[in-house]
């Protein structure tokens, strides 16, 4: 059985509110509320807003991120992936896309633009220590472990 989790929204776009599309689908498809339609040049960014007002219980966050085949098909994805969306904003939201392709790419109004992901977040209560446990990593990183 799957956990749900109530969310408050205000919709104010005449697009259907965002839901999944099959039983087991981590997202949510959010679409564009916009009244005319933005081309997105390459390597440029633009904020689509959704008409979309939420209110996010304390102790979740929602991620804004990119949907697969916009991605593949048209080097279209969001920009700061994945957004976080706080418990505490009540703004609309919006979702930054940027388009790595080499082609415009037209957004119109309904377009599914980006999913949303609920997720349960902890907060970090700081220990400050002088060193930290050792490890067989270290402070190995970047393609420490090399290529194969």
């Amino acid at each position: 059985m799957i956990n749900k989790v109530v969310v408050k929204v205000v919709n104010k776009s005449n697009n259907e509110l965002p839901a999944y599309g099959t039983e087991l689908a981590a997202g949510v498809d959010v679409r564009a509320n916009i009244e005319d339609t933005i081309t997105v040049h390459p390597l440029e960014r633009v904020l689509v807003p959704t008409g979309l007002f939420v209110e996010i219980p304390a102790g979740y966050e929602i991620q804004v991120r990119p949907r697969s085949g916009m991605a593949i098909n048209h080097g279209i994805t969001v920009l700061n992936s994945p957004g976080t969306i706080d418990a505490d904003y009540r703004g609309e939201i919006k979702v930054i896309l940027v388009n790595l392709s080499n082609n415009a790419h037209t957004i119109q109004h309904g377009d599914r633009v980006a999913q949303m992901v609920l997720n349960k977040v902890e907060n970090i209560e700081w220990e400050a220590v002088t060193e930290l446990s050792a490890t067989v990593r270290q402070d190995g990183g970047f393609g420490h472990t090399g290529k194969k």
